[in-house]
């Protein structure tokens, strides 16, 4: 049987990822589905639907046959970002697009064979509370707390178990990568904190908050997951924890992050980034039109970046620069024992991504 694999949420920075591995796969039909354009499609065919409406889902997705593997990685979030994640109506709509999702694709794709969810740490609670060191799969999700994860995945488990389709569950934590516009990419945001900076002949200060030692995720090292665990037989019916493999610090890998922006490190300056800069569009306009760069507008480019920018750097959490405020580590051993052994270098992972956004004329070049 010919793979047909369906990314919904194909412009986010999960989706977008997924997109590009899959493309290069010889031999395996693509659909990529968005309700914003990918960066780019990679001649994938694109179907843009509202999967919280039942009816345009069912519609949209009425040409999508014969569907294989779907990768969900859709996610609706609230302006704001934060304080939506605990709020029901933004739970029952993620829950109603991924149940749209499935329902169309029964009528469709009779043969799906494979689901690939993403969650991510909330499982755990990490957006409210602590959480155990290392937090692990089968013994620390808290479902105590708020969380779409939940409806999601009861529903998933209970329509794999009705139409006999397997499932993999992954819970990436922070991710890094190449979309635009996604409510959670911070390799835009970053950039345009920088950019403005520099053309304030600032160097690159750090506006987060207490220290805290995070674990990042690399997009495209996340797709190759993905992929993997599509096919094999050890990732069937399970949930997984994916990091690059190391750990890092904000304050850790900001002197890479500014070299590779072509910056000098700066002073500890806290400072809300949605509070100070989502409003400077003609600002980033202006940085835009003087270094000829191809990046769109403010918003279309950042999406909620500064507020995840805010979130993930500790800003306003307690605690002197430099003191350790707090941690959020997962085990990714159950990951390496099923077979997935890849990982990545945190701070090659920052250069990396910088430089392809310097490359296709997204940030102003390092000279």
């Amino acid at each position: 049987m010919t793979e047909h694999v369906l990314i919904a949420g194909a412009s986010g920075v999960v989706g977008y990822a997924a997109l590009k591995h899959y493309a290069a796969q010889a031999g395996t039909q693509l659909t990529a589905v968005s309700r914003r354009a990918p960066r780019d499609s990679f001649q994938a065919r694109r179907l843009s639907v509202d999967l919280a409406d039942a009816a345009a889902t069912r519609a949209g997705l009425a040409d999508a046959k014969a569907v294989t593997t779907l990768v969900y990685a859709a996610l609706h979030e609230k302006p704001g970002l934060i304080a939506g994640w605990l709020e029901a109506d933004q739970i029952e709509t993620n829950q109603r697009m991924l149940a749209n999702t499935l329902a169309a694709l029964e009528a469709t794709s009779p043969d799906l064979r494979h689901v690939v969810l993403l969650q991510g740490t909330k499982a755990y609670g990490a957006h409210v509370h602590a959480i155990p060191i290392p937090a692990r799969e089968d013994r620390d999700e808290d479902r105590g707390v708020d969380n779409f994860y939940w409806r999601q995945e009861d529903h998933l488990r209970a329509e794999a178990a009705r139409r006999g389709f397997t499932w993999t569950i992954l819970r990436p934590q922070i991710i890094f990568g190449e979309a635009l516009g996604a409510a959670m990419n911070l390799i835009p945001a970053i950039g345009v904190y920088a950019a403005l900076l520099k053309a304030d002949g600032q160097p690159l200060h750090f506006p987060g908050g207490g220290e805290t030692i995070l674990e990042a995720v690399d997009a495209d090292l996340l797709a190759r997951v993905i992929a993997w665990a599509a096919t094999s037989p050890a990732a069937r019916n399970q949930a997984f924890n994916v990091t690059n493999g190391d750990v890092y610090t904000w304050r850790g890998v900001w002197p890479a992050i500014a070299e590779a922006l072509g910056m000098a490190v700066g002073e500890d300056r806290p400072l809300s980034l949605a509070q100070a800069f989502s409003g400077r569009e003609a600002d980033w306009d202006a940085v835009r039109q003087s270094h000829g760069l191809a990046a769109p507008g403010l918003a279309d480019f950042v999406g909620l970046g500064f507020d995840y920018a805010d979130f993930t750097m500790g800003y306003g959490r307690q605690g002197p620069p430099g003191t350790l405020a707090g941690a959020a580590l997962v085990s990714t051993i159950k990951l390496r024992q099923a077979g997935f052994h890849e990982v990545k270098d945190t701070e090659a992972m920052f250069r990396r991504f910088f430089k392809a956004f310097q490359d296709a004329g997204q940030l102003p070049l390092v000279l």
